[in-house]
C-alpha cells in the first residue's frame, strides 16, 4: 500500500510522539516514579554514585538541554557534568522531587508539541547544530536517553524494594 507524503509525515510524527511518551516497550517516568516513597529519594544503591533524585534530575536536565538546543537562538551548552547532574552531595526535599518530575513532564510536552507542529520540518537541520543534527534525530536522542535512565530508575526501585506492595511486574 502506497502512502502519500502527507500521510507519511503524519505517521512519522505519530510514531515519534508515541516513542517520546513511552509506554509500549518502555516505562514512562510517571509510572516509574508513581507512589515513590519520598523517604527514599535521596538514597543510593550500593556502588551507585547517585541517588534516585539525582537520576530524575539528570533526566530532566538533559532533556531540557536538548529542548533548548532545538529551540533557543542563544543556546549555550552547559558544562559537563555539573550542567547535567546535581552535585554529588546535593539532597532534595519532597517539594524538589515533585518539581523535578513536574518540570520533566512540562519540557517533554514542549518536545512533543515541537514534533506535532506540522509547519516544522523534522528533517531540517537544527540551527544550533552547525549542520550536524536534525530535529528528528534530536527527538530520538531525547526518547533514547529518557528510556535508558527511566529503566535505571525502575530497576533501582525493584532492587531497593521500593515498589508498592502487591505491584505485579
Amino acid at each position: 500500500m502506497a502512502v502519500n507524503q502527507a500521510g507519511a509525515d503524519k505517521e512519522i510524527r505519530s510514531q515519534l510522539v508515541s516513542t517520546l511518551e513511552s509506554g509500549h516497550n518502555h516505562m514512562a517516568l510517571a509510572e516509574a516514579s508513581k507512589a515513590f516513597p519520598t523517604s527514599a529519594i535521596n538514597s543510593r544503591l550500593p556502588r551507585v554514585p547517585y541517588s534516585f533524585w539525582h537520576l530524575v534530575e539528570h533526566i530532566r536536565l538533559a532533556q531540557k538541554d536538548m529542548l533548548d538546543y532545538m529551540t533557543s537562538t542563544s543556546y549555550g551548552e552547559p558544562p559537563f557534568p555539573q550542567g547535567y547532574w546535581p552535585g554529588k552531595g546535593a539532597r532534595a526535599t519532597s517539594a524538589q522531587w515533585r518539581q523535578s518530575l513536574g518540570q520533566f513532564h512540562k519540557d517533554l510536552g514542549a518536545v512533543i508539541e515541537l514534533v506535532r507542529d506540522p509547519t516544522r520540518d523534522l528533517f531540517m537541520t537544527v540551527p544550533n547544530s552547525a549542520g550536524k543534527h536534525t530535529f528528528f534525530r534530536c527527538c530520538l536522542v531525547v526518547a533514547d536517553h529518557n528510556s535508558y535512565h527511566i529503566g535505571e530508575l525502575a530497576i533501582g526501585r525493584k532492587v531497593a524494594g521500593l515498589w508498592p506492595k502487591g505491584r505485579k511486574d
